[in-house]
This record gives C-alpha cells, structure tokens and sequence, in this order.
C-alpha cells in the first residue's frame, strides 16, 4: 500500500517557533535553500517518546548551519523542547524525527547575507525496518559510481542537504540493480561510508571501520564504537582498501535509520552476519530503548 506524500498528511510540523498544521507548513518557490542548497537537517529516532540523544543532533544541527554561515536563531534547549513539543502534539511515541533549517526567499543570488533563517520540525511513524532475525540475513550493497568529495572540496563536516544529491543518485541506480544500498569510496577509492549509513567491517574480532574524514561521523556510529569498546572489542579507525573486504568476516551498517544492519554481500565480496553483529544489534537496542534521562 503506498505512503501518502509527505505534503498531503494530517498533524502538526514545528515551523519557526510554533506549530503548525501540516498541510500549512509551506515555503515559497523562491527559496534560498531551495535553489543554492543552503540547508541542513537531521534524522533522529524517538523511542517510548523520549528522542535518542537529542542534545547531540541539536548540537550538530546548530554546528552544521555555522559551516554554511549562518546560525539557527533557538538554542540547543530550545531546540530539544521543539523536538518534544512536537512529538507529543503528533501523539507518536517511536518515530523519526526531521528538524531541517534553511535559507528564506529575501535574496535570490549565490551570496543570501541578509536572508531569514527558518527553522521546521517534522515527525513520522517509522519502526525500525526489519527484526532481528531478518536483519541477520543480511543486506545486499552495490558499489557507487559517485565518491565521496575531498574535505577539501566540500563542507564534508556538516550535515547539509546539498552533499547528499550523489548519494540519492547512487541510492536509485542501487535499486535499480536489486540492491538495498551502495557503498561510496571516497575521492582517493578508499572505503567511506554507504549513501546513508557509516560501515564497520570484522576481522579477527576486532571492529574495523573507515575514518570519517570526508563523510560525517555520525552519532550512531560513536554508539556503535562506545557500544562494542562496552564488550571489550577492539575498534580500529582506519584507511580501508576495496580489496580489502576479502579478508573481513562480518560487515555491518549503522544510521538512524539503518539503526545497526548487517551486511551479506557488497559486489563481488560475501559476508556471513554473525555473532559480533548479533550482540551489537542487541546492545543498541538495549541503549535506545532504556529510560532516558531529561539530561541524557
């Protein structure tokens, strides 16, 4: 059955400082971040209604915008209680949650100064994808044809909208082809990070996972890492090489979305999801949904 479009649902969207019905929650064609990309965002769960981490996503959001130049006119607090405010008026309980932040319509030419900075907050049901069971089955990635831009070349650090056109390009070619996902090499063909999601890889034991300096060092990655170095697993940050992936047992996913996924095969490289990936799917369900303080 499919999805009824995004702009056509019932409920409440957060937008510069109020809520809002849904279907009111519009912006003008004109729109900076519309036409120049100067827009960012979050993706963050909420889990028994208490949102996962969300002082982190908010510092990252507030970090994100400074990149592009510009700053979010609410405070960190002020954001985690919009977030909340907006969860609760929706009545949902676990489900994403999408704060996005953009340039408005004042000034339409590359420099946009003296345009307004809006800030939205959407939510939506959505459970995690699959139990655990079919998640061990593991998914099929594709390799991208695009890369992942030298930090150089890019505000890679920032988790903004317009760095995310080469993953959507690399996501549908991906399906197409019968895949779930692609993997992204970055600008050198060295192993980065799936179009949505970071990449951990297992040898030996010991957790190898590239490091995140062209792609963004998500927030569920560090759980991860926090998570397995909890089980006394070493975590090894490094420069990992295609080739490399015929000599690596176990290979997961992890993202907001993605949560944590094994990985069964990326081209012409197999994997057989396994006890280290079953424990960390466990764990971090385990984080998510315990009690969360107002603090945590």
């Amino acid at each position: 059955m499919p999805l009824p479009p995004f702009d056509q649902r019932d409920g409440f969207i957060w937008y510069n400082g109020a809520l809002v019905p849904w279907r009111e929650a519009k912006l003008h064609v004109l729109s900076h971040g519309l036409h120049y990309a100067s827009c960012v965002f979050e993706g963050e769960r909420a889990y028994g209604g208490e949102i996962f981490k969300s002082r982190e996503h908010s510092e990252r959001f507030q970090n994100s915008a400074r990149i592009l130049d510009f700053e979010i006119p609410y405070s960190v607090e002020q954001l985690d209680a919009a977030k909340h405010e907006t969860v609760k008026a929706n009545g949902l309980s676990n489900c994403y949650v999408r704060p996005v932040a953009w340039r408005g319509s004042e000034m339409m030419a590359v420099a946009a100064q003296n345009s307004t900075i809006n800030v939205a907050i959407a939510v939506w049901d959505w459970p995690s994808m699959f139990d655990v069971e079919t998640k061990m089955k593991g998914i099929k990635l594709d390799i991208a044809e695009y890369r992942r831009p030298d930090p150089l070349t890019a505000p890679s650090m920032a988790k903004a909208a317009g760095l995310y056109m080469i993953c959507t390009i690399s996501k549908h070619r991906a399906e197409r082809r019968g895949f779930a996902d692609a993997l992204m090499y970055d600008w050198l063909g060295r192993i980065a990070e799936c179009t949505g999601a970071n990449v951990f890889f297992v040898r030996d034991g010991a957790l190898h996972t590239p490091i995140a300096d062209c792609f963004l060092d998500g927030i569920t990655r560090r759980t991860v890492i926090d998570l397995a170095r909890r089980r006394g697993i070493d975590v090894i940050e490094r420069r990992i090489m295609p080739e490399e992936m015929a000599s690596f047992s176990e290979c997961f996913i992890c993202g907001t979305g993605a949560e944590v996924t094994p990985v069964s095969e990326i081209g012409v490289y197999r994997f057989t999801p396994g006890e280290l990936s079953r424990g960390l799917i466990e764990d971090y369900s385990r984080e998510v949904e315990r009690p969360l303080s107002p603090a945590a």
